[in-house]
C-alpha cells in the first residue's frame, strides 16, 4: 500500500515503527522469556533484575479484534493533533491482533464503523499526524483494511 507521507516527515515518537521504510513495521521488545511488549522499551525489570530486551519487528498484517469511534477530541494526555474542537473529525480506533505476537491499539484509517467488522484483515500504514515543536511534519502508525490485492503479497 502506498504511503501518504513525505520523506521529510518524522515519527511522532521514537522506536514506534521503522522509518523511513517502504514496508514499515511496528517495533516491539522481546524479553528473555519470549514475552513481547509494544511499544519498544530497551530494558525491563524481571524479578528485580534489569534486563535488556531484543528489538523485533511485528507482523504488518493482523485482524481487527475490536473497535470503537472516538467522537470527541481527546483532552488528556495532551492530544497533539493539528485540529481544534471546531475542526476535529471523529475517527475509529481498535485493537489489531497480530499473529504470533500480540494485540496493539491503533487508529484505523476507515472512519465509518459500518465498513469495519471484527475479524477483518488489516494492514499497517503510516499516515500524517501533525507538526512537532520545530514545525517538522510528523507521522504515526495506523491500520487500514487490507484489500485482496494486498493480502496476496
Amino acid at each position: 500500500m502506498p504511503q501518504t507521507t513525505t520523506d521529510a516527515a518524522v515519527p511522532v515518537a521514537p522506536d514506534l515503527f521503522t522509518w523511513p521504510a517502504d514496508r514499515p513495521a511496528l517495533i516491539a521488545a522481546k524479553g528473555s522469556d519470549g514475552k513481547l511488549t509494544f511499544p519498544y522499551r530497551r530494558h525491563r525489570l524481571v524479578n528485580g533484575v534489569r534486563e535488556e530486551q531484543e528489538r523485533v519487528e511485528l507482523p504488518r498484517r493482523g485482524t481487527l479484534w475490536t473497535f470503537t469511534t472516538q467522537a470527541f477530541r481527546p483532552t488528556s494526555p495532551p492530544y497533539s493533533g493539528d485540529d481544534d474542537a471546531s475542526t476535529f473529525q471523529p475517527f475509529t480506533v481498535g485493537y489489531i491482533e497480530l499473529p504470533g505476537a500480540l494485540r496493539v491499539e491503533a487508529r484505523l484509517t476507515e472512519p465509518d464503523p459500518d465498513k469495519l467488522t471484527i475479524g477483518q484483515e488489516m494492514e499497517l500504514v503510516i499516515v500524517p499526524f501533525a507538526k512537532n515543536a520545530q514545525g517538522v511534519p510528523t507521522v504515526m502508525y495506523a491500520f487500514a483494511p487490507a484489500t485482496s490485492e494486498e493480502a496476496a503479497e
